[in-house]
């Protein structure tokens, strides 16, 4: 017996002794391999029966740590066996899927629009029309009108078979990819569901993550969204869903439509969702008069703003599905559903002063103070206006009365003047032209709304800011360093450049204090004790062995966030080959388009950022990815360069990486330097279609698996 490679085992037998071992070899290959069957299926099962108790039923009956072990093991078997990856399995929720174009899909049904209407009156006239249609009288539900985007969901054999937007009502995007990353969204059904379904309802962006996500963009100088049914709908037609699956998305699915459906009204409809694997709506109220459905709006009126995401009112739906369909529909609304939207909350209040503001990219953002005054449950003083377009488009003058609005919003926002209330002489107000801190004039790029100051490391709310980033949680981590802190550091002329915290000495900063106030006007005193010191430089040496991809995210480049970094870290390896790419270069990793690689280029051209970089470096910070996440493993693919299109049995990431152990680079578009394109299922077709007309190689997942084998060994 010999092994070949830990691949092979080669056994020497003589003609008798053959017979009997090739049966004894075949059942010990055919049991081995029946158990991982088993498994693969036992621990899809598993996932997806903790999915839906940790996300629909919210109950926590695993850890993260022991969900995450089992969805890993999946994982690895499903790398070792792809020939038993069930459909639907837990690991296609991780995302890596790149779309660049979405398909255009009719719907089953049309997905109508509901009536709305802002008077009890009118729900009034819905109910006499109703009753007038009908012989017996109506029962009603009650829901919560969702603020986010309409998604209908088919199911096949109890597996998602597509995800489509509501679109024109008639067509939508495929959009699949993209919702599989929804925890909240089921990719396999429980027991006793239909063939074939229809399901419908909304997906939210929660309050939580809309305020993480925006901090995000802002942290990297993009325009924060405005509310997040905005950021929900942007996020679902993002190419990469990958960055889905970051942003948090959850669903309520309220609708079911197809062929004998196993109920007769809408309340046992959400019963049967729930039973099968959906997250339905948690507040519903079956009401049988108008009383019932005034008390139930002026309930959620109130009380909206302590859910944790965004609703604009409530629908009222007749129960019965019999009554539903005698009563029918028009060309674009049902006539037996109506939505009672919520007024906006509004408030109108003086305009004191503006502020200009300068983060950390340079960017000047005017920021309102107003005349404290109670909205929607809290106390708003200060409102963005955003840019300077913002202000010419609402006409700001000095002293204005300002409408201040928060439906459906998290952060307040100027949606208007009182001109009423205008001073006779109030000046215009004029966006300043020079930074409020250093006084350098600023910059407005043409394809930009916004204005800059370039003075970047002189300008104090810039360096702080940088300063700021690079000691963040997602970034280089330093413990017992908060914003009061680099402040103090920064006044006492003892950090200008990230580099500058490696040479921080104990007796420069023991004893260091600073009198402050909070936004409240509340005194507090920043200071240096000897505990807080000894963290704080605990944490500045352990920082040394944060990984490349995240040193390149604490370097603040502009628009290179914390997902991006990591492509760039890994296609170009160290710092050398990254400053030293052309943009074209930079244009061929994933994500990475013009205005990013102009960023990036502009940032490696900047003396200060270069000797910036060589100070880190001298003093042991990361400038190269670690030996374990580019061991070359081969050299078959090198000087090859290669398109990844499809979906494989191993995530598309982990198929990239393996091109570049073997030496190959990973290339994102097809061109006529491309050595061949590795396609695996739903290919895009224009992809292929280029890829052909090109005669480019186009080979198989197991066709690379035979090339990297045979020219290896």
């Amino acid at each position: 017996m010999k092994a070949f490679n830990n691949n092979y085992i080669i056994f020497f037998c003589s003609e008798k002794e053959w017979i009997p071992f090739f049966y004894l070899f075949f059942i010990t290959f055919a049991f081995h391999n029946n158990s991982m069957l088993t498994r693969i299926k036992e621990l899809t099962e598993l996932l997806h029966q903790h999915n839906y108790n940790y996300y629909v039923l919210d109950n926590h009956i695993i850890s993260d740590s022991e969900f995450d072990k089992l969805l890993e093991e999946l994982a690895y078997l499903e790398k070792e066996y792809p020939q038993y990856i069930q459909q639907g399995s837990p690991t296609q929720r991780v995302g890596g899927e790149v779309t660049k174009n979405f398909a255009t899909v009719q719907h089953i049904f049309p997905m109508l629009s509901l009536g709305n209407t802002y008077s009890f009156e009118e729900i009034e006239e819905f109910d006499r029309r109703v009753q007038n249609a009908m012989l017996q009288k109506p029962e009603y539900v009650c829901e919560l009108k969702y603020d986010g985007v309409a998604i209908s969901l088919i199911y096949e054999n109890g597996k998602l078979l597509r995800a489509v937007t509501r679109g024109d009502g008639i067509q939508g995007d495929d959009v699949t990819q993209n919702v599989k990353t929804i925890r909240t969204i089921p990719l396999k059904l429980f027991r006793d569901y239909p063939h074939f379904f229809e399901v419908r309802g909304e997906i939210l962006l929660p309050h939580k993550a809309f305020e993480k996500l925006n901090a995000e963009r802002e942290d990297i100088g993009e325009q924060p969204f405005a509310n997040p049914r905005n950021a929900a709908s942007g996020s679902l037609k993002l190419q990469n869903s990958t960055e889905v699956a970051n942003r948090s998305l959850d669903c309520r699915l309220y609708m079911a439509l197809g062929n004998k459906l196993p109920f007769i009204t809408h309340l046992e409809s959400f019963t049967k969702l729930k039973e099968w694997g959906f997250k339905t709506p948690e507040t519903v109220q079956k009401c049988n008069s108008i009383e019932e459905i005034r008390a139930f709006i002026n309930h959620w009126d109130m009380e909206r703003e302590k859910l944790p995401f965004d609703i604009d009112g409530v629908v009222i739906k007749v129960n019965d599905f019999a009554q539903q369909q005698q009563l029918g529909t028009t060309a674009k609304s049902p006539r037996w559903a109506i939505a009672y939207k919520f007024k906006a909350k509004q408030v109108l209040t003086p305009l004191l002063s503006i502020d200009f503001q300068v983060g950390r990219t340079g960017v000047v953002t005017p920021v309102a103070n107003l005349r404290p005054v109670l909205l929607a449950g809290t106390m708003v003083k200060r409102a963005s206006l955003h840019n300077n377009d913002i202000i010419q488009q609402f006409d700001i003058h000095e002293n204005d009365y300002l409408y201040v609005e928060k439906g459906g919003e998290i952060i307040p926002k100027i949606v208007g003047v009182e001109l009423s209330n205008r001073l006779p002489n109030a000046k215009k107000v004029a966006f300043v032209s020079q930074c409020p801190y250093c006084q350098t004039l600023l910059i407005k790029k043409e394809e930009e709304v916004g204005y800059y100051c370039p003075n970047e490391w002189n300008c104090p709310p810039q360096v702080k800011g940088k300063l700021e980033h690079f000691i963040s949680r997602k970034a280089m981590n330093i413990d017992s360093l908060g914003e009061g802190k680099i402040e103090l550091l920064y006044d006492k002329g003892l950090v200008k450049t990230s580099a500058d915290f490696y040479s921080l000495k104990p007796e420069n900063i023991l004893g260091l204090e600073k009198r402050t106030a909070d936004e409240a006007q509340n005194e507090r005193i920043v200071s240096f004790r000897e505990k807080t010191t000894e963290n704080m430089l605990a944490g500045i040496k352990q920082s040394k062995n944060v990984p490349f991809e995240r040193v390149l995210f604490a370097m603040g480049i502009r628009y290179v966030g914390e997902t991006t970094a990591k492509k760039l870290a890994r296609y170009f390896k160290n710092i050398d080959t990254l400053a030293n790419a052309t943009k074209n270069e930079l244009k061929e990793v994933d994500d990475v388009g013009e205005m990013v690689a102009e960023s990036i280029v502009q940032f490696f051209n900047t003396v200060e950022n270069l000797e910036n970089i060589v100070k880190l470096y001298k003093v042991g910070v990361k400038m190269e990815l670690d030996a374990e996440n580019q061991t070359l493993i081969s050299n078959v693919l090198e000087g090859k360069s290669v398109v990844v299109s499809g979906v494989f049995s191993i995530p598309r990431d982990v198929m990239k990486q393996k091109i570049e152990q073997h030496g190959g680079k990973n290339v994102s578009a097809i061109s006529r330097n491309i050595d061949f394109v590795i396609a695996g299922e739903n290919m895009g077709p224009e992809k292929r279609k280029k890829a052909e007309k090109l005669s480019i190689p186009i080979l198989s997942e197991t066709e690379l698996e035979k090339m990297i084998f045979s020219l290896n060994y």
